[in-house]
Protein backbone atom coordinates (compact mmCIF):
# COMPACT_ATOMS: atom_id res chain seq x y z
CA UNK A 1 0.00 0.00 0.00
CA UNK A 2 2.19 2.78 0.80
CA UNK A 3 3.46 2.27 -2.98
CA UNK A 4 0.67 3.66 -4.00
CA UNK A 5 1.48 7.04 -1.76
CA UNK A 6 4.00 7.88 -4.60
CA UNK A 7 1.35 9.20 -6.64
CA UNK A 8 -0.63 11.17 -4.29
CA UNK A 9 -0.54 14.46 -2.92
CA UNK A 10 0.45 15.65 0.77
CA UNK A 11 -2.94 16.54 1.55
CA UNK A 12 -4.25 13.34 0.24
CA UNK A 13 -1.91 11.23 2.46
CA UNK A 14 -2.82 13.28 5.23
CA UNK A 15 -6.70 13.59 4.54
CA UNK A 16 -6.48 9.23 4.28
CA UNK A 17 -8.61 9.75 1.12
CA UNK A 18 -7.91 10.28 -2.58
CA UNK A 19 -10.17 11.02 -6.18
CA UNK A 20 -10.01 9.34 -8.72
CA UNK A 21 -10.31 10.99 -11.97
CA UNK A 22 -10.78 8.16 -13.96
CA UNK A 23 -13.76 6.75 -11.60
CA UNK A 24 -14.99 9.53 -11.02
CA UNK A 25 -14.75 8.78 -6.91
CA UNK A 26 -13.17 9.04 -3.67
CA UNK A 27 -10.99 6.57 -2.44
CA UNK A 28 -10.20 5.37 1.11
CA UNK A 29 -6.46 5.01 0.98
CA UNK A 30 -7.01 2.73 4.26
CA UNK A 31 -9.11 -0.39 2.80
CA UNK A 32 -10.12 0.94 -0.88
CA UNK A 33 -13.92 2.26 -0.06
CA UNK A 34 -15.16 4.13 -2.95
CA UNK A 35 -18.06 7.02 -2.65
CA UNK A 36 -18.83 8.09 -6.48
CA UNK A 37 -19.81 11.39 -7.22
CA UNK A 38 -23.39 11.57 -7.84
CA UNK A 39 -24.45 9.21 -5.36
CA UNK A 40 -25.87 9.59 -1.87
CA UNK A 41 -24.76 7.78 1.21
CA UNK A 42 -26.42 7.41 4.62
CA UNK A 43 -24.75 7.91 8.05
CA UNK A 44 -27.06 6.85 10.74
CA UNK A 45 -30.16 8.92 10.10
CA UNK A 46 -28.52 11.53 7.60
CA UNK A 47 -27.92 11.29 4.21
CA UNK A 48 -24.63 12.94 2.53
CA UNK A 49 -23.28 13.45 -0.89
CA UNK A 50 -19.73 11.85 -1.74
CA UNK A 51 -16.89 14.17 -0.57
CA UNK A 52 -18.63 14.86 2.74
CA UNK A 53 -19.10 11.10 2.78
CA UNK A 54 -15.51 10.22 2.30
CA UNK A 55 -14.63 12.43 5.33
CA UNK A 56 -16.99 10.54 7.60
CA UNK A 57 -16.16 7.83 6.61
CA UNK A 58 -12.41 7.96 7.76
CA UNK A 59 -12.78 9.84 11.16
CA UNK A 60 -15.19 6.98 11.60
CA UNK A 61 -13.40 3.61 10.62
CA UNK A 62 -10.35 4.92 10.94
CA UNK A 63 -9.75 7.28 13.51
CA UNK A 64 -5.99 6.66 14.11
CA UNK A 65 -4.80 7.85 10.83
CA UNK A 66 -1.39 8.46 12.39
CA UNK A 67 -0.81 5.08 13.98
CA UNK A 68 -1.91 3.73 10.38
CA UNK A 69 0.56 5.54 8.31
CA UNK A 70 3.87 5.33 10.88
CA UNK A 71 3.12 1.73 11.13
CA UNK A 72 4.42 0.95 7.63
CA UNK A 73 7.81 0.01 6.86
CA UNK A 74 11.03 2.04 7.99
CA UNK A 75 12.21 2.00 4.82
CA UNK A 76 8.97 3.71 3.46
CA UNK A 77 8.64 6.12 6.78
CA UNK A 78 12.35 6.68 7.86
CA UNK A 79 11.10 6.79 11.51
CA UNK A 80 12.82 4.84 14.49
CA UNK A 81 10.41 3.07 16.72
CA UNK A 82 11.79 5.75 19.46
CA UNK A 83 11.00 8.27 16.67
CA UNK A 84 7.63 6.66 16.36
CA UNK A 85 6.49 7.01 20.17
CA UNK A 86 7.36 10.28 20.26
CA UNK A 87 5.26 11.90 17.31
CA UNK A 88 2.62 9.40 18.65
CA UNK A 89 2.66 11.81 22.12
CA UNK A 90 2.91 14.75 20.49
CA UNK A 91 0.03 14.01 17.97
CA UNK A 92 -2.06 13.69 22.07
CA UNK A 93 -0.87 17.37 22.81
CA UNK A 94 1.55 16.19 25.85
CA UNK A 95 4.27 18.62 26.60
CA UNK A 96 7.96 18.19 26.51
CA UNK A 97 8.58 17.50 30.49
CA UNK A 98 5.36 14.83 30.29
CA UNK A 99 7.08 13.17 27.32
CA UNK A 100 10.28 13.15 28.75
CA UNK A 101 8.76 12.23 31.73
CA UNK A 102 7.22 8.98 29.91
CA UNK A 103 10.02 8.20 28.29
CA UNK A 104 12.81 8.43 31.10
CA UNK A 105 14.99 11.30 29.04
CA UNK A 106 15.64 14.95 29.99
CA UNK A 107 12.91 17.85 28.45
CA UNK A 108 16.16 19.08 26.34
CA UNK A 109 16.70 15.74 24.81
CA UNK A 110 13.01 16.07 23.76
CA UNK A 111 13.47 19.46 22.15
CA UNK A 112 16.23 18.77 19.91
CA UNK A 113 13.84 15.55 18.69
CA UNK A 114 11.38 18.39 17.74
CA UNK A 115 14.02 20.18 16.00
CA UNK A 116 15.40 17.04 14.18
CA UNK A 117 11.51 16.26 12.99
CA UNK A 118 11.26 19.73 11.68
CA UNK A 119 14.48 20.50 9.98
CA UNK A 120 13.88 16.96 8.78
CA UNK A 121 10.12 18.37 7.23
CA UNK A 122 11.75 20.88 5.70
CA UNK A 123 14.62 18.35 3.74
CA UNK A 124 11.66 16.58 3.03
CA UNK A 125 9.44 19.44 1.31
CA UNK A 126 12.61 20.63 -0.52
CA UNK A 127 13.72 16.98 -1.51
CA UNK A 128 9.81 16.54 -2.80
CA UNK A 129 10.24 19.87 -5.10
CA UNK A 130 13.08 18.81 -6.72
CA UNK A 131 12.13 15.64 -7.53
CA UNK A 132 8.66 16.61 -8.84
CA UNK A 133 10.72 19.19 -10.87
CA UNK A 134 13.19 16.21 -12.40
CA UNK A 135 9.86 13.85 -13.36
CA UNK A 136 8.30 17.56 -15.11
CA UNK A 137 11.65 17.09 -17.29
CA UNK A 138 11.14 13.42 -17.79
CA UNK A 139 7.38 14.53 -18.72
CA UNK A 140 8.52 16.21 -21.36
CA UNK A 141 8.80 14.39 -25.04
CA UNK A 142 8.95 11.13 -23.49
CA UNK A 143 6.62 8.57 -21.50
CA UNK A 144 7.98 7.95 -18.10
CA UNK A 145 5.27 5.84 -16.42
CA UNK A 146 5.30 3.15 -19.34
CA UNK A 147 8.74 2.93 -19.93
CA UNK A 148 11.04 -0.43 -19.81
CA UNK A 149 13.98 1.33 -18.19
CA UNK A 150 11.57 2.24 -15.02
CA UNK A 151 12.67 -0.02 -11.69
CA UNK A 152 9.79 -2.47 -10.67
CA UNK A 153 7.87 -1.41 -7.26
CA UNK A 154 9.94 -3.53 -4.08
CA UNK A 155 7.05 -5.86 -2.24
CA UNK A 156 6.49 -4.08 1.29
CA UNK A 157 7.83 -7.03 3.36
CA UNK A 158 11.23 -7.51 1.83
CA UNK A 159 13.53 -7.85 4.64
CA UNK A 160 16.78 -6.57 3.26
CA UNK A 161 16.64 -4.21 0.38
CA UNK A 162 20.06 -4.74 -1.83
CA UNK A 163 20.93 -5.18 -5.99
CA UNK A 164 18.40 -8.09 -5.76
CA UNK A 165 15.52 -5.41 -6.34
CA UNK A 166 17.11 -3.16 -8.45
CA UNK A 167 14.63 -5.17 -11.63
CA UNK A 168 13.29 -2.70 -14.07
CA UNK A 169 10.13 -3.69 -16.31
CA UNK A 170 12.20 -5.22 -19.25
CA UNK A 171 13.90 -7.18 -17.15
CA UNK A 172 11.19 -8.42 -15.23
CA UNK A 173 9.21 -9.33 -18.63
CA UNK A 174 12.11 -11.08 -19.80
CA UNK A 175 12.62 -13.10 -16.73
CA UNK A 176 8.71 -14.36 -16.79
CA UNK A 177 8.96 -15.22 -20.27
CA UNK A 178 11.97 -17.21 -19.28
CA UNK A 179 10.93 -19.43 -16.37
CA UNK A 180 7.56 -20.12 -16.75
CA UNK A 181 5.90 -21.78 -19.46
CA UNK A 182 2.49 -20.55 -18.88
CA UNK A 183 1.43 -16.84 -17.16
CA UNK A 184 -2.67 -17.93 -17.06
CA UNK A 185 -2.49 -20.65 -15.85
CA UNK A 186 0.99 -20.38 -13.89
CA UNK A 187 3.60 -22.80 -14.89
CA UNK A 188 6.85 -22.59 -13.58
CA UNK A 189 9.38 -24.59 -15.41
CA UNK A 190 12.00 -24.46 -12.83
CA UNK A 191 12.85 -22.43 -8.98
CA UNK A 192 16.19 -20.37 -10.26
CA UNK A 193 19.15 -19.88 -8.10
CA UNK A 194 19.72 -16.50 -9.08
CA UNK A 195 18.36 -14.39 -6.13
CA UNK A 196 16.69 -11.52 -8.48
CA UNK A 197 14.81 -14.29 -10.56
CA UNK A 198 13.69 -15.77 -7.64
CA UNK A 199 12.35 -12.45 -6.70
CA UNK A 200 10.58 -11.71 -9.53
CA UNK A 201 8.92 -15.22 -9.96
CA UNK A 202 7.86 -15.31 -5.95
CA UNK A 203 6.41 -12.01 -6.42
CA UNK A 204 4.56 -13.14 -9.79
CA UNK A 205 3.65 -16.69 -7.32
CA UNK A 206 2.08 -14.11 -4.55
CA UNK A 207 -0.45 -12.47 -6.64
CA UNK A 208 -2.44 -15.83 -6.98
CA UNK A 209 -3.36 -15.33 -3.49
CA UNK A 210 -5.87 -12.48 -2.09
CA UNK A 211 -4.72 -9.87 0.29
CA UNK A 212 -6.58 -9.90 3.50
CA UNK A 213 -7.53 -13.81 3.27
CA UNK A 214 -6.00 -16.04 5.61
CA UNK A 215 -4.96 -19.34 4.41
CA UNK A 216 -5.12 -22.35 5.87
CA UNK A 217 -1.13 -24.26 4.96
CA UNK A 218 -3.34 -27.17 2.73
CA UNK A 219 -5.19 -24.07 1.12
CA UNK A 220 -1.28 -22.53 0.32
CA UNK A 221 -0.12 -26.26 -1.05
CA UNK A 222 -3.00 -26.77 -3.29
CA UNK A 223 -2.43 -23.24 -5.37
CA UNK A 224 1.04 -23.87 -4.89
CA UNK A 225 1.37 -27.57 -6.56
CA UNK A 226 -0.75 -26.10 -9.38
CA UNK A 227 2.16 -23.86 -9.98
CA UNK A 228 5.40 -26.52 -9.55
CA UNK A 229 5.42 -29.95 -8.20
CA UNK A 230 8.25 -28.60 -5.17
CA UNK A 231 5.68 -26.73 -3.53
CA UNK A 232 7.32 -26.96 0.01
CA UNK A 233 10.07 -24.94 -1.18
CA UNK A 234 7.74 -21.61 -2.66
CA UNK A 235 5.74 -22.08 0.33
CA UNK A 236 9.16 -21.60 2.29
CA UNK A 237 11.01 -18.68 0.00
CA UNK A 238 7.58 -16.82 -0.17
CA UNK A 239 8.17 -16.64 3.75
CA UNK A 240 11.66 -15.80 3.51
CA UNK A 241 11.79 -13.25 1.37
CA UNK A 242 8.59 -11.62 3.15
CA UNK A 243 5.68 -12.18 0.44
CA UNK A 244 3.82 -13.92 2.94
CA UNK A 245 3.57 -14.32 6.95
CA UNK A 246 2.39 -17.42 9.19
CA UNK A 247 1.14 -17.86 12.63
CA UNK A 248 3.90 -19.95 14.75
CA UNK A 249 1.80 -23.32 14.29
CA UNK A 250 1.86 -22.48 10.85
CA UNK A 251 -1.86 -23.27 10.34
CA UNK A 252 -2.68 -19.66 8.36
CA UNK A 253 -0.50 -18.51 6.10
CA UNK A 254 -1.04 -14.90 4.33
CA UNK A 255 -0.19 -12.27 2.34
CA UNK A 256 2.31 -9.38 4.04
Amino acid sequence: MANDFINMTLEEIKNGYHFDTVKNCYICNICGKEFGIGEIFQSGNRFFNADRMINIHVTEEHPDLLELLTSYNKKYTGITDNQKEILEMMYQSMTDNEIAKKTGVAAATIRHQRFVFREKAKQAKLYLAIYELALRGLDKGRIRAESTDEIIDIHEGARMIDDRYMVTKAEEDKILEAMFTSLSPLKLKVISSKEKKKIVILKKISQQFERNKHYSEKEVNGILKQIHEDFATLRRYLIEYGFMERTNDCKEYWLK
